[in-house]
């Protein structure tokens, strides 16, 4: 201990400290300008008065986007998208992650499904054809266009694959003298000890889906069915005489500043992954670290 408390180690140690500060600050002080902004006058926005600290509280630019029922929707799709594309990919990669966590004795193709899927993921198809392919199966302008081309994350499966490979063999060879099958092992034994794990590929697959717009823009031709990012995107000034018809005009005078407006969008899509990050911060480090030595 008292060699680790020399100046040498203590200047090291404030310097890491430093960073770290200076990272966290770099990230959360742009977090805060955008709330600060949300909650400012257009007046106070617009000659740059806000920093920090909300200038002339306000609401209107919230009061506006709760009021709307085109951002409802967008937001109810945006959710359905999360749960039913987050339990696809979960149940997709779980299943072909234990598969390709077997012994070549017990899955002899493993190694061709293993190069399938590395190629897959390193060279994946240009945007016409897997426009075209989707367009072909019926699947344009509806919540399965956004769930089902991604349904099997190839990444998250390698991940959870390389933390099934890395326990204990004397694990599945108890279980087999036991007699149970594949698929009773699958849930069993290896799902409940790949928890950390599980829930890292869970993280990846619930911000994809929540965050990605680009593939709202491309197939949704219905407004009602686009997604919230895709939405927010698509969202003007000239939208405001297509909202709700019970806007007085200081809010529809409010709207008029891009600023406070756009900044008021910014906190209402980013707020679920902020509330959810934390909730699964323990399992996320966990999991990245057990799960990151590769074959």
């Amino acid at each position: 201990m008292k060699k680790y408390n020399t100046w040498q180690n203590r200047g090291f140690d404030f310097c890491v400290f430093l960073l770290l500060l200076i990272l966290g600050l770099s990230c959360l002080i742009p977090l805060l300008h955008v709330i600060a902004l949300s909650l400012s006058s257009k007046t106070a926005a617009l000659s740059g008065k806000v920093t920090l600290w909300p200038v002339e509280l306000t609401f209107t630019p919230y009061k506006v986007l709760m009021t709307d029922h085109k951002f409802m929707q967008a937001m109810w799709i945006s959710v359905q998208r999360v749960v039913l594309g987050g339990a696809i990919n979960l149940v997709l990669t779980v299943i072909t992650a234990f598969a390709l966590s077997q012994d070549e004795s017990d899955f002899p193709a493993r190694k061709v499904y293993m190069w399938f899927m590395i190629f897959a993921m390193l060279f994946g198809a240009s945007l016409v054809p897997w426009y075209f392919v989707i367009k072909a199966t019926g699947l344009m302008d509806t919540i399965w266009a956004l769930v089902i081309p991604g349904a099997l994350p190839v990444y998250n499966t390698i991940l959870l694959m390389n933390f099934f490979r890395n326990l204990p063999k004397e694990i599945k060879e108890s279980a087999m003298l036991d007699g149970i099958n594949p698929f009773q092992m699958m849930m069993r034994i290896f799902v409940p000890l790949a928890k950390p794990a599980i829930a890292t590929v869970t993280v990846f697959s619930v911000v994809f889906h929540w965050n990605n717009f680009f593939d709202g823009l491309l197939l949704m031709n219905t407004p009602s069915n686009m997604p919230l990012q895709t939405y927010i995107q698509t969202l003007t000034n000239t939208t405001v005489s297509v909202m709700s018809s019970s806007l007085t005009p200081a809010e529809i005078e409010a709207l008029t500043s891009l600023k406070t407006f756009n900044a008021a969008k910014i906190v209402v899509a980013s707020l679920p992954i902020v509330i959810f990050y934390p909730f699964m911060q323990k399992f996320f480090v966990s999991g990245l670290t057990l799960g990151s030595v590769k074959e």
